[in-house]
């Protein structure tokens, strides 16, 4: 194991060690089987992706988990989810941590049987996409342009082709959760606001901006985007609070996690098209949030990550918390040669306290 995956590793492991049952949940094939059964080479593995398993789960619960010795990875728990009110039971007769680690690729089921269920008894980890040194560390060389194409699906480095995954992948989406979850009648309108969120990444976020490009009420883009940073396809970056003094803007920034899956809502079927366009600093200022997450930099935490920004125009493009108040000031810039903006430095001079520059 490399050390993209090792970062990782610790950042999860954290919770991992607390709690007597671990859920790592995201939408889509990102990792999470391989990463706990590579963690826990030891543990049982229970698949309830096969129709067998998850009939039995059904039917036959407890006799089930007889079969498989503690500890025990429980797959794709989101299709037996009466299976999580036995775990309960058996975790309130003993809270030793580790017991359980359960894995869910429908975000909502997973916590919504969590929530139901194992209520203070479960650590719920969503997991991201994979990193650029996880997959350099795995023996996957790839440019930093191509990988902010591309993304960092692990499909999509194995063989499966994004011209035909993504579409898939979004068809799903839509289907799946929009239509069970929010009760969405005209799915086109989410797709359109999908796709336009997508063109707004590492944008200040308008809702009234959104609502009326897409044609819909800015209370529905709000509970429609809420859906979209459950699913962790995207974050909002909270803006820095260092200075209270300054006039500062006030909004979060709109971030997709993955920058592939933004490519391909916004419409880039090149990487070349994509870096010859007037979005090429968005979406790398996108892929440096994404890695500093991904990679244990901020913990793990993308609540950690802010931006600064004044209403005279002054700005740092991230802004990672540290000790004692200090601050780590990031600027994110595409084309080597390019210098950093006047207004970077003028917000380190006016306002920003930092401990260092990147």
């Amino acid at each position: 194991m490399g050390n993209g995956a090792n970062r990782r590793t610790l950042v999860y492991d954290k919770d991992m060690a607390r709690a007597a049952v671990v859920a790592a949940s995201h939408d889509a094939p990102a990792g999470k089987t391989s990463i706990l059964r590579r963690m826990y080479p030891q543990a049982s593995f229970l698949s309830l992706d096969l129709p067998a398993n998850a009939e039995a789960a059904l039917t036959a619960p407890e006799q089930l988990l007889e079969q498989y010795p503690e500890p025990v990875i429980i797959d794709e728990i989101q299709y037996a989810p009466s299976l999580l009110r036995h775990l309960k039971y058996r975790i309130d007769r003993n809270r030793s941590p580790g017991r359980y680690f359960l894995t869910g690729s429908q975000v909502f089921q997973l916590m919504q049987g969590v929530s139901e269920s194992l209520a203070g008894r479960c650590a719920v980890l969503s997991l991201n996409t994979l990193s650029r040194a996880e997959l350099l560390d795995a023996g996957l060389p790839i440019e930093e342009t191509s990988y902010i194409f591309q993304g960092g699906y692990p499909e999509l480095h194995v063989g499966a082709e994004a011209v035909l995954w993504y579409p898939a992948y979004v068809a799903t989406y839509l289907e799946r959760d929009v239509r069970n979850i929010l009760r969405v009648v005209e799915l086109r309108d989410f797709n359109r606001f999908i796709r336009a969120c997508a063109l707004r990444t590492s944008q200040v976020l308008n809702y009234s901006d959104i609502a009326r490009d897409v044609g819909i009420a800015p209370n529905t883009a709000r509970k429609w985007l809420s859906l979209l940073q459950t699913s962790a396809v995207v974050a909002l970056i909270e803006p820095y609070w260092g200075n209270r003094t300054k006039r500062l803007i006030k909004a979060p920034k709109l971030v997709f996690l993955d920058t592939g899956l933004a490519a391909f809502l916004s419409g880039f079927r090149s990487e070349e098209a994509l870096f010859a366009s007037s979005l090429t600093r968005a979406f790398w200022e996108s892929h440096v949030f994404g890695q500093i997450v991904r990679q244990g930099s901020s913990g793990g935490d993308a609540s950690a990550v802010h931006y600064w920004r004044t209403a005279n125009g002054a700005e740092v493009d991230l802004v990672i918390e540290q000790a004692g108040g200090m601050a780590l000031a990031v600027e994110c810039k595409c084309v080597i040669r390019d210098r950093a903006p006047i207004n970077f430095f003028t917000a380190l001079q006016n306002g920003l306290d930092y401990s260092s520059v990147v």
